[in-house]
């Protein structure tokens, strides 16, 4: 992926203005056409941003909210959304409306039952992760979309983890929103994200920065907010193809059976457990950390810093429900191996 970042950037810096003026413009659509097509909507419906923070971002910051609204989120949710969220409701008088899931999470209706419960008369907008970050579970996104438009709450589904990770057709979901990450499952470089928004939605949502293309439509708007390096998205369809190249589904399924096999080698060695089941794990899961000292943010950048200095690994150590859990990744270069390596410098 960096040799066609490399190609783009050469390509662009031959002669810029010509590049931004008359070339970008179709390039930026096209690639927006090819991906689109890989995660399953229309390409007039996708926009390119940064990452999909950002890409939330916009969306909070674009309602319409008035004081004692609510926004609905989760305790599993990425931290950096939530205090985008936050900060929404300060500037609004709004509120932050939070909905408890389980964890150990066991079954999908745990998620059903606390976010439904949460809805309320005054829920503007629901922010739900599709695979969540700091727990590594699977959200029932569709169905969870469906129960919140019956209780007429608009949803944005934070997919950051999802291209790549799982097989995606975003049009048929059913929420208001999906944003999601190119930059990780699919491997493509560093800032390479996308906005999908629902044509209902699509005047009334604004890149962060206003600029040329403001009033002319929604792609319109967040192809151009100003100069910028846009070679990481023009790079993406090369991205899609390596995966293709890869297996595509095949791989996808491997990547998620090696991590569930190997999450549950490792709570097993442990003596401890999973995050959550096979059916609502991808591939990333959680294994509670066989230790019994209190669980703090502190004490998992230290464990984390150790395992990589130590150990050359490295994983992701959260604090949550009380305890600190080892986030594993499997990838296509990664094996069972790995993971053993993992589960032999604890000791249960």
């Amino acid at each position: 992926m960096i040799a066609e970042q490399d190609r783009w950037r050469e390509r662009m810096e031959r002669r810029p203005t010509g590049f931004m003026t008359y070339e970008l413009p179709t390039a930026i659509r096209e690639a927006a056409e090819q991906l689109a097509t890989y995660v399953g909507c229309n390409g007039v419906d996708l926009a390119f941003v940064e990452n999909a923070t950002v890409a939330c971002n916009a969306v909070l910051n674009s309602l319409r909210l008035s004081a004692d609204d609510e926004i609905l989120v989760t305790d599993h949710g990425y931290a950096a959304v939530r205090n985008a969220a936050e900060h929404v409701a300060r500037k609004t008088s709004a509120r932050i409306i939070e909905a408890k899931v389980p964890f150990p999470t066991i079954e999908a209706s745990q998620i059903v039952e606390s976010v439904t419960a949460k809805l309320g008369p005054r829920t503007r907008i629901v922010v739900l992760d599709h695979i969540t970050s700091p727990t590594a579970v699977i959200f029932p996104i569709c169905e969870l979309a469906s129960l919140c438009h019956k209780a007429d709450a608009p949803v944005l589904i934070d997919g950051a983890h999802g291209p790549g990770m799982l097989p995606l057709d975003i049009s048929s979901i059913g929420a208001d929103w999906y944003v999601g990450n190119c930059h990780k499952w699919l491997m493509a470089p560093k800032g390479s994200a996308f906005l999908w928004t629902h044509p209902k939605w699509q005047q009334e949502v604004h890149p962060l920065a206003i600029s040329h293309g403001y009033g002319r439509g929604y792609t319109a708007e967040f192809d151009w907010t100003g100069t910028r390096d846009p070679s990481a998205w023009l790079s993406v369809p090369t991205a899609i193809n390596f995966h293709m190249k890869l297996g595509g589904p095949s791989q996808r399924e491997r990547n998620i059976e090696l991590a569930c096999e190997s999450a549950t080698h490792i709570a097993d060695f442990w003596n401890t457990e999973r995050g959550s089941p096979d059916n609502l794990t991808g591939s990333m899961a959680t294994i509670r950390l066989p230790l019994s000292d209190t669980a703090t943010v502190e004490q998992a950048i230290e464990i984390r810093r150790w395992l990589f200095e130590t150990h050359r690994i490295e994983i992701a150590i959260t604090p949550f429900a009380g305890s600190l859990w080892a986030r594993i990744s499997a990838q296509a270069y990664n094996e069972p191996a790995d993971y053993q390596r993992l589960s032999e410098v604890f000791q249960s």
